[in-house]
Formats: C-alpha cells, structure tokens, sequence
C-alpha cells in the first residue's frame, strides 16, 4: 500500500524562524569567539560546523509528534559525530570543541563515543536525553556520520564505502563495534521504543543494517536515515519515463525467474529462504530521506514507486517475489555461489523526497538539508 501525505509547508516555522534570529544575536558574541579560536576556519565549511551559525536554532520548543523536528533533531545528532571527528582531527578541546551544541541544544548529552579499531577516528555516538523518558522523547540516540573527505578519516572511510557496494559491509569491524554498541544499549533498556538510530552516508548503511539486524529478531527501533546509500543501474536519471519504466517491468520478471530457478534448485538444501528474512522486516518502516539529484540515493525513488506501477498493471505478484532479491544475488546463488543481501532491500519505508532544486551533487548529498525549515518535501508511505 501506498499513501502521499502533502508536501511540507515551507512557511510553517517562519514565527520560529525570528525568534532563532533574535537567539543568535543574543549569541553573537559567543559565535564571534568560536569563529575567531577555530583552527580550521575556511569560510562555509566552518560555518556548518558551527550550530549557531547553521544549525536549526529556530527550534527553540520541540515537538517530539511532529515529523519535521524529529527529522531535524536526528540530522543534527548526525552532524554532532561529524564535528566530533573533527574536533579530534584539529584537537578542539574545552571550550573551542564545536560539537557540543549539535546535542545541547535539544538537551542531550554525549553518552559515549563509538571509535574504529582501525584508524581510531570517531565514526558514531550515543546520546542520552536530559528529560525522563516520555511515548514520544527518544531516551537515546545511536548516531553514525558518513565519510569524511578531510583529515586521516577518509582512507577508512573510503575502504568501508567501497565494503557497501560489494554488500559486505557487515564483515567490517567498524560494523561489529556498532552493532555491539547498538545490542548494548537495546538490552539495557525495558522500553525499545525509545532508541533512535540514525546516519547519513555511510553512516545511514551502518543504521540501517544495524534496524534491519534487530528487526529481524522482532525489535523495531525508530530509524531516521539520510542519504542511504542505494548502488544500483541509475535509472533515475532516464528522463523518458517509459523507457524507464519498461527496463524496471523487465528486470523484475528476470529477477522473479531467477529467484524461482534458484528456489527450485537449492529446495532440498536451503533452509534459510531470503523471503522468510524479508517478511521479518515488514514490521519495521524506517524513515529515508532522499534527493533525486543525488544518485547515491536516487534509486530508493523507483525502488518503492515501480511496487505501485506493478501493481497497476497486474504484475504485483511479480514485483513481491522480485522485490525481496538483487539480480546478482540470485544469479549466484543459481551457480551456487555464495551472495549476501543487498542493504536497500526493505518491505516498508517512509520515504521523504527533498523537491527543493539542489545547487550541485554535494547539496543534494549533504546532511545540511534535512534540518533547514525552507525545504520542499514530500512524504510517502509503503508498507
């Protein structure tokens, strides 16, 4: 099933919008001193790293009920880890760290650091809220950032970037640490439903595996992922929709054969079917937050609309069996080769698509834009 929910209105927080105008202000001087104590002030890279400067001050109430602010909530706790990572490359300490008001701001504290056994940067955190838990207020948030370009980061970063495309990011141990650290804190708490798990990137696989891990043993954890990556042929970016739309008509009825020839081959080994380990999941709808200008992204786009399309024209069974596998998953598994899950392929998902036209690739790649309150969304729900 499918549903559309309006878009949002871009001038609902315009009132907020003027009193985080005036919080800066007041703030002015305390900018002034970060700016001017910052090692690594390069104009509107350093600005993004400071919460006053770029961050959702105007959010001075929040409601934990609305969507929108707990969209901006997880964004941010996403761009505190970035920071993190930053202040350790530059060692902003004490009162130059940057980080902290990514978290302070919506009365969190820093938990505990998740740091790479590898290369000993800081790829994620825990926060922990101030206020005692209430249905709607997350007691905790797990937060991953993506790949950092600048400082001794990136090599790993790109190592793990390079692991999500060949779907074997769950043998990495920055994997295994998260996960540890997510199955930690889960099994510490008596209510589930207030942990949030969230990333952008690279950080958002590492979220969404890690929901879909615990999905499958029967805790849905509430999952806000940016940008997650989806690698696949860029069909979004075909203008002409039938042309489009006919090679996804056709690699679903060759992705549905394949599965059933595979089926029907491995019937008297196989224990463990992928569509038992789908079906696991329909329970669980994470948010994903998309921009169709960025191709990293894109394809979560016409994943989830061709189901309707399929639908509509009579070939809905098809489009079940061909949604729970990969083409090369099946194709190996054929040859009795051994292939691993692709991380996009979900039952369920809230899928919110950011219409505002994007400046270039990295504004539409950025963590930024799912925090800001003049953007254009649109939300749709599959289940």
């Amino acid at each position: 099933m499918v549903c559309y929910i309006a878009p949002s209105n871009v001038y609902q927080y315009r009132a907020d919008l003027v009193n985080g105008c005036l919080f800066g202000l007041l703030n002015s001087s305390k900018i002034e001193n970060q700016v001017s104590n910052s090692k690594n002030f390069d104009g509107i890279l350093s600005e993004r790293e400071i919460f006053e400067l770029s961050g959702p001050s105007h959010l001075t109430s929040i409601d934990w009920t609305n969507p929108d602010h707990r969209r901006s909530v997880a964004a941010c706790m996403v761009q505190g880890v970035y920071i993190l990572e930053r202040d350790r490359q530059e060692n902003r300490q004490a009162s130059e760290a940057l980080a902290p008001p990514w978290w302070n701001f919506f009365q969190f504290d820093l938990h505990s650091q998740l740091i790479d056994d590898a290369d000993s940067c800081i790829f994620g955190a825990i926060y922990k809220s101030k206020h005692p838990p209430s249905p709607h207020t997350p007691s905790y948030v797990v937060a991953f950032r993506g790949t950092l370009t600048k400082g001794n980061a990136f090599s790993r970063d790109l190592e793990l970037d390079i692991h999500i495309i060949k779907n074997g990011l769950h043998q990495t141990s920055r994997f295994e640490i998260a996960m540890q650290a997510v199955r930690n804190l889960v099994g510490s708490q008596t209510s589930k439903s207030n942990i949030w798990l969230t990333g952008h990137s690279l950080g958002s696989a590492m979220a969404l595996l890690a929901g879909k891990r615990m999905a499958k043993t029967g805790i849905f954890l509430d999952s806000y992922l940016f940008n997650p990556p989806f690698f696949s042929a860029p069909l979004e970016n075909i203008k002409d929709p039938n042309i489009k739309h006919g090679i996804r008509i056709a690699s679903s009825f060759l992705t549905a054969g394949l599965a059933v020839a595979a089926k029907i081959k491995n019937a008297s080994q196989q224990r463990n079917m992928p569509e038992d380990s789908f079906l696991a999941l329909a329970g669980w709808a994470p948010c994903l937050y998309v921009n169709p200008m960025d191709h990293i992204c894109s394809e979560y786009i016409g994943y989830f609309e061709h189901r309707k399309k399929m639908e509509e024209i009579g070939a809905g069974g098809i489009e079940r069996l061909a949604t729970q596998h990969s083409i090369s998953g099946v194709f190996l598994n054929a040859i009795g080769k051994e292939s691993h899950e692709p991380l996009h392929l979900l039952p369920s998902a809230n899928l919110t698509i950011n219409l505002t036209p994007a400046v270039d690739f990295k504004d539409a790649h950025g963590i930024h834009q799912w925090w800001r309150c003049d953007q254009q969304l649109e939300t749709r729900v599959y289940s």
